[in-house]
């Protein structure tokens, strides 16, 4: 069983994707404590709200210095939401610095379109494990969405315009959507993650 900690920033429904994790068999915790995080098998970044605000909290803890560091070992990190955002250079959100994990930026949604982007929508152009999922359905709450190197995006969707819905690059993978908010598809997604980063 693997044990998943979980990044308490102060930011994100961090119960609702413990309670996620433990339904697909992962053994997980919260924590802000660097040490206990680092003890885990795998690291999960969270988030939901303001982009500046999140990296400022992850900045306060220094949390932002061992996500880092727990990336550039190798170790399994997945970002969920805005902390797929975070792991990218920018944003222009707060005109803020991101973790610069990935290459990319996060821009504000394009299009004549409502914000937030709420709701269901499916995966398209997907790649690596993620490919099972094309044309399923996940739920997104957003006003920013990723635009990251191309080399690393693992699948688009369409909201009048085309944004990359998620990320991965070996041992890092990162969601926009909210996959403990979506349903069986989402438990689905969390346990091919999981077997992804054991492989």
């Amino acid at each position: 069983m693997a044990r998943v900690g979980i990044v308490d920033y102060r930011m994100g429904n961090l119960a609702s994707v413990a309670k996620a994790l433990e339904k697909v068999g992962a053994e997980s915790f919260v924590s802000e404590d660097r040490d206990a995080l680092a003890a885990s098998d795998i690291v999960v970044l969270p988030g939901v709200g303001n982009f500046a605000a999140g990296m400022a909290n992850l900045r306060r803890g220094g949390l932002d210095a061992f996500v880092r560091e727990w990336a550039g070992a190798g170790r399994p990190l997945l970002g969920i939401c805005m902390g797929m955002q975070m792991f990218l250079d920018h944003s222009e959100e707060g005109d803020t610095a991101g973790l610069g994990i990935l290459p990319g930026k996060v821009v504000r949604l394009r299009g004549d379109v409502k914000v937030p982007h709420m709701g269901w929508n499916t995966l398209r152009e997907t790649t690596g494990f993620l490919h099972v999922f094309e044309g399923r359905h996940f739920y997104f709450v957003h006003s920013y969405a990723c635009v990251p190197a191309e080399e690393v995006t693992a699948a688009r969707t369409c909201y009048d315009e085309t944004f990359a819905s998620a990320v991965e690059a070996g041992n890092v993978i990162g969601v926009q959507f909210h996959p403990e908010k979506s349903s069986h598809d989402g438990l689905a997604l969390l346990t091919a993650a999981l077997q992804t980063f054991a492989a």
